[in-house]
């Protein structure tokens, strides 16, 4: 996630961490050196664009702006949804950790709140599809195939396990082992809103589509821009292929928010906030630092 202090102008002019620009790089070069060609063609043969209209070219650019405006602000409900997962996750571990101070048995309460945080570092991995048992492993004080095959959902069940046979054992009260439950289950349901929204991507057909007709778009637009613009064309062209594959670039890493490119969410950190909260309820003074930005992106 991209952290910066409010723009001024020559950052807005010049920043390119987290601006797009060098994803699009390539292909807005490649469509700038065909306007060029094309506005050399028909300097050269002028007779050949007469019949060629822009009117086109503005019915289809609004058109695909519209589109592109529509899957973009899809694209960040998902990023925003997921924003909000994460930030359930914070508040049900932090009442989970202010709740749990009815357990009196100190290695049980321990070991409870670092399965919790086991479990925010697994279901990190697992977003990213990396190995969540491993990122969890630090923090696990049972046997490592004790968590199924979901090791972040395991860790909840474990816990939620633990504080029954708490309850049963009368170390805690049902009203109190009422409430440790609830937090799970709004963990739970966290977890099941993340998986959601990476395991279902925006509609093939329609990213595809917009996909296609921005390229095409992009090619056409010098032809109908050569004759009455001349070598204006290609900054013309510059501008309108940098906004449209800009766009369609921003649609495509917000589409999914729990990566690794500069603007997903920073999740690492949530899961150092919570690493350092559960810690410090255990009485330990040597917290591991908070992340921070590293040439203005925070993981």
């Amino acid at each position: 996630m991209i952290v910066r202090p409010k723009p001024n102008l020559l950052i807005i002019l010049t920043a390119l961490k987290g601006s797009i620009a060098r994803h699009i790089a390539l292909r807005t070069l490649l469509i700038t050196l065909l306007a060029c060609l094309i506005v050399v063609v028909e300097r050269l043969h002028p007779d050949w664009f007469t019949r060629i209209n822009a009117m086109p070219f503005t019915l289809l650019g609004l058109a695909l702006s519209i589109f592109l405006s529509f899957r973009n602000n899809a694209c960040y409900d998902r990023w925003w949804e997921g924003r909000k997962a994460w930030g359930q996750i914070i508040i049900e571990v932090r009442s989970f950790i202010r709740q749990s101070v009815a357990i009196d048995d100190a290695p049980t309460r321990e070991a409870l709140l670092r399965e919790l945080c086991g479990f925010a570092h697994a279901l990190n991995a697992r977003l990213r599809g990396e190995d969540e048992l491993a990122a969890a492993r630090p923090w696990l004080s049972g046997a490592p195939d004790t968590h199924g095959i979901n090791t972040s959902d395991g860790l909840l069940r474990r816990i939620g396990g633990q504080c029954a046979r708490l309850a049963s054992q009368g170390q805690i009260n049902e009203w109190r082992y009422t409430l440790l439950e609830s937090r799970l289950s709004g963990l739970s349901c966290a977890q099941a809103t993340c998986e959601r929204i990476k395991n279902t991507p925006l509609p093939f057909p329609y990213t595809l589509l917009l996909h296609r007709t921005s390229y095409i778009f992009c090619l056409l637009l010098p032809f109908a821009m050569a004759g009455a613009l001349g070598w204006l064309t290609p900054i013309i062209t510059i501008i309108v292929a940098y906004t449209f594959f800009g766009l369609d670039a921003i649609g495509d890493q917000l589409e999914d928010p729990f990566g690794r490119d500069e603007n997903d969410l920073a999740t690492d950190s949530m899961v150092r906030t919570l690493e350092r909260e559960i810690l410090d309820a255990l009485g330990q003074r040597d917290l591991p630092p908070p992340l921070e930005p590293v040439d203005h992106v925070l993981t």
